[in-house]
């Protein structure tokens, strides 16, 4: 059947947008989309690649920091369903994030070592984002403090998360104002110290999973913040193996070892309670 393979407009669409609020300048796309600079001289095709990539996840860090500074106001409000929304949302962009990584696997060691060295030292070791984001998960560190001492605006955004409690100290505090026996050292403790181990609150972890039918929305909780913590292990996994079919072992443009820093951010944990209490269950 012959068709004229066109759409017609439709009577009610808009096309007079003077004087109107418009797709374009509610999402300010005028600032967004002219905001890639390639640095490479002559420039390289695959550097617009490059910052697309980076920009797009600073903006998912941005969404990410909005959506878990909500949900620790929810838990310290006692709303734990409205808490779980939020974090819902976190889990679906943590794929997002890393899926995109695969994007940025297209890009050979050869195209890339043709425009690296016009990046001077900057690196995704100096978003302030990235590290707001561990530190609203536990990731404590008073040293990231000083990377942003030249940039106020930064050092003001980390400094601000660095001294508020972190999503699971929040958790477990409302936890404890449900009546499970969260340990007073966890209750009191310094925030802006690291959240570390403590053995003495795998007991209280423990009765949660071995009656989830009677603390199912705190159990239920347990989980969607194991969901969290396994989403991103497996982005910082991706994260390591992109860099590493990209530069192999050199290292980085901030300095750092390259794939062997990244390796040992594997090693950290935000919720440590929540794994050592599977090797205890039926037990």
């Amino acid at each position: 059947m012959h068709t004229e393979n066109e759409r017609a407009l439709e009577s009610g669409i808009v096309t007079d947008l003077s004087g109107r609020m418009t797709y374009g300048s509610y999402l300010a796309l005028d600032q967004l989309l002219t905001a890639q600079h390639p640095v490479s001289d002559p420039q390289h095709h695959d550097e617009m690649l490059f910052i697309i990539q980076h920009q797009t996840t600073e903006l998912w860090l941005k969404q990410l920091l909005h959506e878990l500074s909500s949900a620790r106001e929810l838990l310290a409000a006692d709303d734990l369903r409205d808490a779980l929304k939020r974090i819902a949302r976190v889990k679906r962009i943590q794929d997002v994030m890393t899926q995109q990584w695969s994007v940025l696997a297209t890009l050979t060691p050869t195209e890339y070592a043709q425009f690296r060295g016009a990046l001077g030292n900057s690196s995704g070791f100096q978003s302030v984002q990235y590290r707001a984001v561990e530190f609203a998960l536990g990731n404590k560190n008073e040293k990231m403090l000083s990377v942003f001492r030249d940039h106020p605006a930064n050092l003001a955004l980390l400094t601000a998360e660095w001294e508020k409690p972190t999503l699971y100290d929040e958790f477990l505090r409302y936890a404890s104002r449900r009546g499970l026996p969260v340990p007073s050292e966890i209750l009191d403790r310094d925030v802006r110290e690291p959240y570390r181990e403590t053995p003495a609150l795998v007991p209280a972890i423990r009765a949660i999973y071995q009656d989830p039918r009677t603390h199912w929305d705190l159990y239920e909780a347990c989980e969607d913040l194991v969901d969290l913590e396994d989403n991103f292990q497996f982005w910082r996994f991706r994260h390591l193996k992109t860099v590493s079919r990209t530069i192999g072992m050199k290292v980085g443009t901030g300095g750092s070892s390259g794939v062997g820093f990244l390796q040992r951010a594997l090693d950290l944990t935000f919720f440590p309670e929540l794994y050592t209490v599977r090797t205890e269950i039926g037990s």
